[in-house]
């Protein structure tokens, strides 16, 4: 004698449980309101006011920023035309800032360069100025704070360099 069964599999879930969820139908719902909660927590709505108190388009500082005020995240425009990065006094002479999107370092006394903080080995942003280097600890590059040049590998081309000059008090974009 054979053991047939003349039913689903489905069919006898839905008399077991009262539905015919499966277990695909479930993962893809809980996928899906996965989807949906990363893009609604990643949208920008420029229109509005911005959570900073502001205008999104006049001053798109994050919250919590110090923005141009505070000198230490950037997003000014000096007179000279510039975009003010960070004040002169917050470089050490030797080290540097990491920022937004720049590192600015002061390799020597009144010398202020500013490099990419994204290393161009698999493009992990640097974490730490330290013995006169720019350190990316994701896989242990190492650039010169004077040129941007890989020191240590596994990174082979050097950090990017934006053209900055000092005026008055503050490092801004050239």
């Amino acid at each position: 004698m054979t053991d047939v069964q003349p039913r689903t599999d489905a069919e006898i879930q839905q008399d077991r449980t009262g539905s015919t969820s499966t277990r695909r139908v479930v993962l893809m719902g809980a996928g899906g309101i996965g989807v949906a909660a990363a893009l609604a927590a990643c949208g920008t709505d420029s229109s509005g006011t911005n959570p900073n108190g502001t205008d999104f388009n006049k001053d798109p500082v994050p919250a919590g920023s110090k923005g141009t005020e505070g000198g230490s995240t950037g997003g000014g425009s000096n007179a000279a035309g510039g975009t003010v990065l960070v004040a002169a006094s917050e470089v050490a002479v030797g080290g540097g800032v990491i920022l937004d999107d720049l590192v600015v370092t002061q390799p020597e006394e009144g010398t202020f360069k500013a490099f990419s903080k994204i290393c161009t080995h698999q493009g992990c942003p640097v974490s730490k100025i330290e013995g006169g280097q720019i350190k990316c600890l994701c896989h242990a590059s190492d650039f010169d704070i004077a040129t941007g040049a890989v020191t240590k590998g596994p990174a082979k081309a050097a950090l990017a360099e934006t053209a900055v000059t000092l005026d008055g008090d503050n490092i801004v974009t050239a």
